[in-house]
């Protein structure tokens, strides 16, 4: 893994998306996006790799490996990262769904005590 991203930045790779942009600039791109890049890059590394009966590998076929790993990779984390976004929102909004009804709750149970035992309440908070 490590060794993709120093490849990538000793090599100073760029990747095909409105022009030609850095290692450092997927990151800042959307899912759709990176999509896009993806597919840039399979579709260059498809026309590359014709059937051959020699097992050698030309460096470009092996930058575009590089380069579709590196988008893979990104775009894992950044799927991750959405989805924590999300099960941390949805967590948050039952959260504040229980407190309202524990809130509710103690309303309806401060109203329906007596005179008598609020103002024992009262007394004891002064």
């Amino acid at each position: 893994m490590n060794n993709m991203f120093e490849l990538a930045t000793r090599n100073k790779m760029r990747f095909p998306f409105k022009g030609q942009i850095s290692v450092e600039d997927l990151w800042d791109l959307s899912l759709e996006d990176l999509d896009t890049v993806f597919k840039k890059l399979n579709k260059d590394a498809a026309q590359t790799k014709e059937e051959s009966l020699l097992a050698t590998k030309v460096k470009q076929d092996t930058v575009l490996d590089t380069q579709i790993e590196i988008v893979k990779y990104i775009f894992a984390v950044k799927m991750a990262e959405r989805t924590a976004r999300l099960e941390a929102a949805k967590r948050n909004e039952q959260k504040q769904k229980i407190m309202a009804v524990m809130a509710t709750k103690q309303e309806h149970e401060l109203q329906n005590k007596s005179i008598e035992e609020l103002q024992k309440m009262l007394d004891e908070i002064i």
